[in-house]
């Protein structure tokens, strides 16, 4: 349970990263929010064997990662926290296509592993600029921005408290932890026992979720959330964005890793 607890409280940090002062701290969040969405685009819409076209592109999440000053090991282990959700998806590659498409040190590869691998690096780049963006930018910002892009409010008010009372849902967690400890629990617990205990803590989120919820009620919530930053849409914006649309554009239309090794190979004349 403690490692459940850890990894909310892992991902709900990312914030923490976006109240620095960096290069990237005056662009409108919707430039960022719409220059991931054309990344995330890019990136999906090559073949399913793609591998090494996909590569350049991992350098748009490790630029703006350096540029809003988040350390690329803190992504990295967020990425491997949710890697197996993604191996789950391709594992099955292998077993389903077994038509070789090239022989690695003598050894026919199938395209099914190609896949698989493909499935990974799609993975990663996806999944980490997804929380590059956070990192650099806010959850709640995030929100506010794709609330102002026409996305309906319903949906951006969810995604705020999912994200806010992750924190909360950690509390509860450490807390039945804690005191299953001092009634001297072991260490480990047995399979049988996750049920009741996540029984029991859904009761109790679901309760302290409703104490939440008529508090702010209370407090004159009427269903939207709102943000004191006032967003104002910049000439630097759209060259930011402009900038992104045009490489991703370009990487996607000229096989960068094909490029590069042959002027390394000197086959370009």
């Amino acid at each position: 349970m403690s490692s459940i607890q850890s990894t909310l409280n892992d991902f709900a940090s990312l914030d923490a990263y976006s109240t620095r002062q960096t290069a990237l701290s005056g662009l409108d969040p919707r430039a960022k929010v719409l220059a991931t969405l054309g990344f995330i685009i890019t990136v999906v819409s090559f073949d399913r064997y793609a591998i090494a076209a996909l590569l350049p592109f991992a350098l748009f999440p490790v630029v703006i990662a350096v540029l809003g000053e988040v350390p690329l090991k803190a992504i990295g282990t967020k990425i491997l926290a949710a890697a197996p959700f993604a191996v789950m998806v391709g594992i099955f590659n292998p077993l389903i296509d077994h038509k070789p498409l090239f022989e690695l040190f003598g050894i026919p590869v199938s395209g099914g592993w190609v896949s698989f691998a493909s499935i990974l690096l799609r993975f990663a780049l996806t999944v980490g600029v997804a929380l590059v963006l956070v990192a650099t930018t806010g959850f709640q910002q995030i929100c506010v921005g794709l609330a102002r892009l026409g996305v309906p409010q319903e949906f951006t008010t969810q995604q705020l408290f999912m994200h806010r009372y992750a924190l909360v849902l950690a509390g509860e967690v450490g807390r039945m932890n804690l005191a299953r400890e001092l009634r001297g629990g072991a260490k480990s617990l047995p399979l049988a026992v996750y049920g009741p205990m996540l029984g029991h803590l859904l009761l109790r989120a679901m309760d302290r979720s409703q104490r939440i919820y008529q508090a702010m009620v209370s407090r004159g919530f009427s269903g939207e959330m709102r943000s004191n930053r006032v967003l104002h849409w910049r000439a630097t914006d759209s060259l930011f964005l402009a900038t992104c649309w045009v490489c991703f554009a370009g990487a996607r239309h000229f096989d960068l890793s094909h490029l590069l090794g042959a002027i390394l190979m000197g086959r370009v004349t």
